[in-house]
């Protein structure tokens, strides 16, 4: 159980604070409910983008990390298609320090165009190093385009096409900035060797004269139901082939999420799992294979992939995995196998309770899709699944017509 007080500010702004007391440290991370599902089809990218600007300095506080590292903290931040997440973690007693850094980049960030040049060029090099100059780098920007046709989860975090960056102009910043980066269109949790008192006492400093801004309306179209498979093949400079499989599923808190993510890992999750078992410590088709779901807010995927072994062809290799999931399909699970997989998923679960920052990014991420108390649901939700669970969204998930499959071929293979 993750205990947390919260209150919310005269601008909008949810605090939660979860005091733990066992070492002098503190966590402040600030979740703003923006990502690239937020971002129109021609101009994308620019969540991430954001998450580079950030750190390039605020009006009163020309170097983010500079005065952090004199008080002995460190930063980071992610974005995700739903999502921009910023933290800091210190010692509790140089907490105000954390307050002040990120209120001010809050109330006024730089807008310093040499600022907006460099980080361009920092993430055009991003684009071009993880995603087009290495194997297999270029994946999710054809996978994403093949599964989705009408929602924005369509295009990757870094953006569809790097020439949106490249092209961006400060006119462009400011307006992004001024609809999302709003005190009531964000979360901020403090964990730690804190006190509810002190930080709602940092919190009115430095938050709450900070106005508040007209939050944005999400209205994101719907993805509509597949009805007949997709297949993609490109060729490219890789060292296997490789496959690729999606499934459309329900979003992040739909009832049946806890069940598809378990029927995931029964499938390629370590080892143990079916298509390890079957496809790579059987038939040795394939050199490396797993399977996931990507936990979107909104509807999501279930995703297999896997490396194929030199000499396999890749429709052969298909075929095997497509009769590994058929198979799971037509008989479900036996309660020995889910229950293996329960306990994977529960110690997963506390193992990362362990840490500090996730605590307070988990606390986040379920307050701002409307109840913090649901990062206390989720070992409940794990252990209610049943075999008869597993079997029904297997049968409604894994079919033909709700797939999307890449095949991608290695050039000297091909």
């Amino acid at each position: 159980m993750i205990e947390y007080s919260e209150f919310t500010l005269d601008n909008g702004l949810r605090v939660l604070v979860h005091e733990d007391h066992t070492a002098p440290m503190a966590v402040l991370n600030i979740l703003y409910n923006v990502g690239s599902r937020d971002e129109e089809a021609h101009r994308t990218g620019f969540a991430h983008l954001f998450e580079h600007l950030m750190f390039g300095g605020s009006r009163h506080i020309p170097s983010y990390d500079e005065p952090l590292q004199k008080v002995g903290g460190e930063n980071n931040a992610f974005t995700s298609p739903d999502i921009t997440n910023y933290y800091i973690s210190l010692p509790a007693s140089n907490l105000e320090t954390a307050f002040w850094l990120e209120s001010d980049r809050m109330l006024a960030l730089s807008f310093d165009p040499e600022v907006l040049d460099v980080q361009k060029k920092v993430v055009i090099e991003e684009f071009n190093q993880r995603y087009l100059n290495q194997p297999y780098g270029d994946i999710w920007l054809k996978l994403r385009p093949l599964a989705y046709k009408a929602h924005p989860y369509q295009w990757p975090t870094i953006g569809k096409d790097i020439s949106h960056i490249a092209e961006a102009t400060m006119d462009n910043v400011r307006e992004f900035f001024y609809r999302h980066y709003l005190p009531n269109n964000a979360v901020l949790v403090v964990a730690g060797d804190v006190t509810v008192s002190e930080v709602q006492r940092l919190s009115e400093k430095w938050f709450g004269p900070i106005p508040a801004g007209e939050a944005p309306v999400r209205q994101l179209p719907a993805e509509p139901a597949q009805q007949a498979a997709r297949t993609l093949t490109v060729e490219s400079d890789v060292p296997l082939h490789a496959l690729y499989k999606v499934y459309h599923m329900p979003g992040r808190l739909h009832p049946d999420y806890y069940a598809i993510d378990l029927l995931s890992d029964a499938l390629g999750r370590g080892k143990s799992s079916r298509l390890f078992n079957r496809l790579v410590k059987g038939q040795r088709l394939f050199n490396s294979i797993g399977a996931y779901v990507t936990g979107s807010v909104d509807p999501g995927l279930l995703v297999i992939q896997g490396k194929v072994n030199q000499g396999i062809a890749l429709e052969a290799a298909k075929q095997a995995l497509d009769e590994v999931v058929n198979e799971i399909v037509t008989k479900g699970l036996e309660e020995p196998e889910l229950t293996k997989v329960k306990n994977q998923a529960e110690s997963t679960l506390i193992f990362s309770e362990v840490e500090l920052l996730n605590r307070a990014m988990n606390l986040a991420f379920f307050a701002a899709q409307g109840d913090a108390n649901l990062i206390n649901a989720e070992s409940a939700k794990i252990q209610a699944v049943t075999p008869d669970d597993i079997a029904r969204v297997a049968q409604q998930i894994l079919v033909s017509t709700n797939s999307s499959t890449l095949y991608y071929r290695a050039a000297a293979e091909a």
